[in-house]
C-alpha cells in the first residue's frame, strides 16, 4: 500500500490518510478482504504518530470501508462506503472543489479537462 502525505495540505493528515486509502479502494488498488498495514508500520513509513493512523483507521471503519479487529488488524470490508445517503452527500464535496476551480480562475473547459483527467486516473485502476 503506498501512501503519500502531502505536508502543503491544509487538511489534517489522518484526513489525507483516509483520502488516499478510499483512493485506493476506488481504484480496486485494494480489494474487499485485503488486509492493510498495521498502523505502527503505517505510521512508521509515513513518519507520523500512531495515534494520527489509529484515527484514519477508525474513520474508515465509521464509514464501513474497513474492519478493525484488536489484535488481528484491519481488512477492506467493502469497496463502497455505507454512510452516504443522499445524491446531495455526494454532490457537497464535488461542489466545493469545483468552486475552488472556479475561484482559482479556471474556465469550464479548463475544469471539465481536470475532471475528466482525474476521473481517467481512478476508473482506470478499478477495472
Amino acid at each position: 500500500m503506498f501512501i503519500t502525505i502531502d505536508e502543503k495540505d491544509r487538511r489534517p493528515i489522518y484526513l489525507q490518510v483516509v483520502d488516499e486509502i478510499k483512493t485506493l479502494i476506488a481504484r480496486g488498488e485494494l480489494r474487499e478482504g485485503t488486509q492493510l498495514p498495521p498502523v505502527r508500520q503505517v505510521a512508521a513509513n509515513l513518519g507520523v504518530n500512531l495515534n494520527t493512523i489509529a484515527t484514519a483507521y477508525r474513520e474508515l471503519q465509521e464509514e464501513g470501508l474497513i474492519s478493525i479487529k484488536h489484535g488481528a488488524g484491519a481488512v477492506v470490508t467493502r469497496s463502497r462506503a455505507n454512510t452516504i445517503n443522499s445524491d446531495d452527500e455526494l454532490r457537497r464535496p464535488l461542489r466545493g472543489a469545483l468552486t475552488q476551480f472556479v475561484l482559482a480562475g479556471l474556465s469550464s473547459k479548463e475544469i471539465l479537462e481536470i475532471v475528466a483527467e482525474e476521473l481517467k486516473q481512478l476508473v482506470k485502476g478499478a477495472n
